[in-house]
This record gives structure tokens, sequence and C-alpha cells, in this order.
């Protein structure tokens, strides 16, 4: 795999700094689908983070995470956090600590809405053998 900006990215090589991507000009794309824009696949990463577009007056379902606490930036557009207290209005730079165990959904405003969002990453799946009763 390589990156626009630093070359070849090699696991073996010691980790350095450097830009992954122009999250405003990827939000920017009038014609960019729904759903996410990019994700960090870097390897050996601790984190995960996502660029999110949500269409015109579209919306994230409530939802519960119960594991892991969540940093979100509107990037850009607005729309509406709601939580289990009065909606909140969000901009462009809006950012948002969502904590685990908290329940929210997101609606997009007329003109959608692109956000980052940053949590720990996920251990990967494991097939466990079920215990002998």
């Amino acid at each position: 795999m390589t990156d626009a900006h630093t070359g070849p990215l090699d696991p073996a090589e010691t980790p350095v700094p450097r830009v992954l991507c122009d999250t405003t000009a990827l939000a920017a794309v009038a014609s960019a689908p729904a759903g996410a824009l990019w994700r960090l696949t870097e390897p050996g990463r601790q984190l995960d983070a996502n660029l999110v577009r949500i269409p015109p007056d579209g919306r994230i379902d409530t939802h519960t995470e119960p594991d892991l606490d969540v940093l979100l930036l509107v990037v850009t557009g607005d729309g509406t956090l709601d939580a289990a207290r009065d909606p909140q209005p969000l901009a462009a730079g809006s950012l948002l600590w969502l904590p685990h165990g908290s329940t929210r959904s997101l609606t997009a405003g007329n003109d959608g809405m692109s956000y980052l969002t940053v949590h720990r990453r996920r251990p990967g799946m494991q097939i466990k053998t079920r215990p002998r009763a």
C-alpha cells in the first residue's frame, strides 16, 4: 500500500507522523456518497478513525456504544445531536465527547453533515470455544 503524501507504507519501518488526508476537501465533494468517506487503516495503530457523511436531512438512528468513548468533530455542514437531554445543535467545528454507555442519534441539516470520529481501536473478533457444562 502507498500513501500519496509519504510513499510506501511498511509496518516494519519506524513510525513517523504524516498527513493522512484533507478532511475538508473529502467532505466538500458534492457527489460523495453517504457513509464512510475515509478510514484509518495504518497497521499497528491503537486508534480507529472515520470520516462519515450523512446526506441532507439524513439520520444515524439512536444507538448506545457500550464500550468506547468517542470524539466526534463536525467537519462540514450542520445537524443535531439527540441525546438523553435536550437536542444540541451542531455546526462545522463542533467537537463532541460521546462517553461510553451514552445513547445518542445524529440528524443532518438541509446541506448534510460530515464528521470525523476517533476512538480506541476495537480488538479483532476472536473465535472462542464454548465452555463445557
